[in-house]
C-alpha cells in the first residue's frame, strides 16, 4: 500500500501523483509542494517568526499566548456511514482545550450511530482527545509542529508573491 508523501496516511485507492511522489489528495499535494519550498528557508528567519507567533496573541481569541499547535479529533456516524477526522489549530492553551472538549462532546453525541465503524472509532477518537488534553505542549518552548506550520505559512506567502509577480 502507498502512503501520502505529506501526511503519511495510507492510500488505498487513487491519490494524486506529483513530482514522482504520491499524495492522498490535492490538498496534501499542495502542502507537499509548500513543504519543499519551506525546507529551503533559512532556519534563523523561520525561528524568528516561530518565536513571534509563540509569544504573540492567540489568533482565535486575541488573548495572551503562548500560542502553539493543539490537536483534536472527532467522529460522526449515520447508519452505515462514518467519518472521522483530526484537526490542528494554532491557538492559546485555553482555546485548544475548548476545541478538544467540544470535539469530544461532538463525538460522544454523534459518533456511535454507525455500524461498524462508528462503534469502533468513537472510543478511539475520545481516547485521542483525552490524550491530547493530558499531553499539552510545553508553554516555554514552541513545538516542532508550530515550526512546521510557520514554515508552510511562509512558503505559501512566498509562492503567492512569486505567482503575483509572474
Amino acid at each position: 500500500m502507498a502512503t501520502c508523501a505529506y501526511c503519511n496516511t495510507t492510500i488505498l485507492f487513487g491519490g494524486k501523483r506529483q513530482d514522482g511522489m504520491r499524495f492522498c489528495n490535492a490538498k496534501c499535494a499542495e502542502r507537499g509542494r509548500l513543504s519543499s519550498i519551506g525546507s529551503q528557508l533559512p532556519s534563523a528567519d523561520v525561528l524568528h517568526f516561530v518565536r513571534q507567533v509563540h509569544q504573540g496573541n492567540c489568533p482565535r481569541c486575541s488573548g495572551e499566548g503562548p500560542v502553539d499547535v493543539y490537536k483534536s479529533y472527532r467522529v460522526w456516524s449515520a447508519l452505515f456511514l462514518t467519518s472521522w477526522s483530526s484537526h490542528q489549530i494554532v491557538c492559546c492553551r485555553s482555546c485548544g482545550t475548548k476545541k478538544t472538549l467540544l470535539d469530544t462532546l461532538y463525538s460522544t453525541a454523534l459518533g456511535w450511530w454507525g455500524v461498524p465503524w462508528g462503534v469502533v472509532m468513537t472510543p478511539v477518537q475520545i481516547v485521542r482527545n483525552i490524550k491530547a488534553l493530558i499531553q499539552r505542549p510545553n508553554p516555554k518552548v514552541p513545538t516542532a509542529e508550530l515550526e512546521r506550520m510557520v514554515r508552510l505559512h511562509m512558503a505559501s506567502s512566498i509562492a503567492k508573491a512569486h505567482k503575483n509577480s509572474s
